[in-house]
């Protein structure tokens, strides 16, 4: 049977197979096999008995199946797949202990007089969040659990209430360790660290472009977002700031304290010798130890002689709460880019990282970890399960010569380079509504990253050039953005049932997705500035 026609059964089977509710990989590995059969035994399709008799069920262990049974295999077994339930696992006990409250209650305390104050708090705490485990689902559990009753009583309006939730929530896609960032990679054999740095500049801007549109539209329509009560006795204007930046140098005190320490060993035991041919030890060489000691002297002077201990001490009280997500983060990233660890080992030192944390609270407990781990593993199952039938269809169609025939289709019609790629994003963006995201990096991007590869280089984007070997790098970014819309994106977007399990009852799933559609458009102007300026994934990278 040709592979065009194979290629519209597997679409209409797709379609209707999840119309029906069928899980998605139920239903890819279904396809996988029907593709399989219509290629390689199509007899069997009219005659069942012939089973045995050809290619494809002739010579088991041998064949197409053989291959597909490696492409599984090889995608099971890779390593950096052990990274996902260990992020899942940290995510979990972080959900479940008190440290995304205690921070959001200290960033509130810096921000609790300012116009839309609460709802920039949420978006901060989602970057922060997102960098720390870049988890979506947990993250909008817990945004609504902590931030949702206290914009709605303080009069917020609804709308920008839940869509800030949902969208900030959302942005464990773009901002490392993003789990969609570590599937794409291990499915495109591109560098997951590169596209960690890759990813962030676009996912900071798209957090920005949150955090300004909330302050423009609460300073135009003050009534979105009324401002509490005063509290009584509390610091306000320059009294506040100068405590704000007694405890920044209180944190600067301590980050360059323990980069000092770092950099003064490698010193001593000699590690950081400069070696031709040999990158030097991130923030670690001699020249290093004198930086950092300069930076903790002029902290350490701040907090003592400018501040004052007093106000130092209030200032720590006030903001102590973001210590811990801060250490975190330094832990899981900090390893990565210092060149200490890989992606695995960061996100099991990160799960520790946590769990330490919560036990010197005195919140660790049987229950919290029992609960964590089953979450884990009911999250980790469903990505593997979608993931080996996935694979299986993904295989299937390649193997059928569904790529290649794709692409000649795409790459030989009129359309110019931009009009191929928007035709992509609406793909993307049509299948973002009704799939998963694991079904779709699995099952679209090995079909859409060879024609994007095959495109002329100069004619991607309309401003500066992107760099031939950072091509996949851009369009696992840009597939990332797309996702960040297909959250928010009715009538599946995942973040609007996320919320809803624990919005309050007067609030509908139409109430919710109403409150998405200025979010998504701010989604799209941030997906716009990566396809019109491709080069800003570069910037960052070497």
């Amino acid at each position: 049977m040709d592979i065009g026609t194979i290629s519209m059964v597997l679409m209409l089977g797709l379609l209707v197979l999840l119309a029906i509710g069928m899980p998605l990989g139920m239903a890819s590995a279904i396809l996988a096999a029907l593709v399989l059969v219509m290629k390689f035994e199509p007899g069997l399709l009219a005659n069942p008995m012939t089973f045995g008799d050809g290619i494809l069920t002739g010579r088991p262990g041998s064949g197409p199946l053989n291959i597909l049974a490696q492409k599984i295999y090889g995608l099971l077994t890779d390593y950096v797949l052990i990274s996902i339930p260990l992020f899942i696992f940290m995510a979990s006990l972080l959900e479940r202990s008190g440290i995304a409250k205690d921070m959001y209650s200290s960033l509130n305390v810096w921000l609790n007089r300012t116009r839309g104050g609460i709802a920039i708090v949420t978006s901060i705490m989602a970057v922060i969040m997102a960098a720390m485990s870049g988890i979506i689902g947990g993250e909008v559990v817990l945004l609504g659990l902590i931030a949702l009753p206290q914009m709605l009583r303080l009069g917020y309006n609804q709308n920008l209430a839940i869509g800030t939730i949902c969208a900030s929530g959302s942005l464990g896609t773009m901002i490392p360790p993003s789990i969609v960032l570590i599937i794409y990679g291990l499915i495109t054999e591109t560098s997951i660290k590169a596209l960690f740095t890759a990813s962030f500049l676009p996912g900071f801007m798209l957090a920005s472009f949150i955090i300004i549109y909330i302050i423009v539209r609460t300073q135009l329509h003050p009534e979105d977002a009324p401002l509490p009560e005063p509290e009584p006795g509390a610091p306000a204007g320059l009294a506040k700031l100068a405590l704000f930046g007694a405890f920044l140098s209180i944190l600067t005190a301590g980050f360059c304290s323990v980069l000092f320490l770092r950099a003064l060993f490698f010193t001593v035991t000699g590690q950081n010798a400069a070696i031709e041919g040999v990158d030097e030890i991130f923030w670690g060489s001699p020249g290093h130890v004198t930086w950092f000691a300069a930076l903790v002297a002029i902290a350490l002077a701040l907090i003592f002689f400018a501040f004052g201990r007093e106000r130092a001490k209030i200032g720590w009280d006030m903001g102590k709460g973001l210590v811990a997500p801060i250490v975190v983060i330094g832990v899981v990233l900090g390893s990565i880019y210092g060149g200490i660890t890989g992606i695995t080992e960061a996100a099991g030192m990160g799960a520790v990282a946590v769990l330490v944390i919560a036990v010197f609270r005195g919140e660790a407990s049987f229950d919290l970890v029992w609960d964590s781990l089953m979450r884990t593993l009911k999250s980790t199952g469903t990505i593997i399960w979608v993931t080996i039938g996935a694979a299986a269809l993904a295989g299937a169609y390649t193997i059928a010569g569904g790529p290649t025939y794709v692409a000649d289709f795409i790459v030989g019609s009129d359309l110019p380079t931009m009009g191929i790629i928007l035709t992509m994003m609406l793909i993307l963006l049509f299948m973002g509504a009704f799939m998963d995201w694991v079904g779709i990096v699995l099952l679209i991007i090995p079909v859409f990253l060879p024609i994007i590869l095959r495109l002329p280089l100069d004619e991607i984007g309309l401003f500066g050039e992107l760099n031939p070997r950072h091509v996949s790098i851009w369009f696992g970014v840009v597939f990332c953005m797309n996702m960040q819309v297909s959250f928010l994106s009715p009538p599946f977007g995942p973040a609007a049932f996320y919320l809803k399990s624990v919005a309050p009852a007067h609030i509908s799933l139409t109430d919710i997705f109403k409150g998405f559609l200025p979010f998504i458009c701010i989604q799209l102007a941030a997906l716009s500035v990566l396809l019109i300026y491709p080069p800003i994934v570069s910037i960052l990278l070497k």
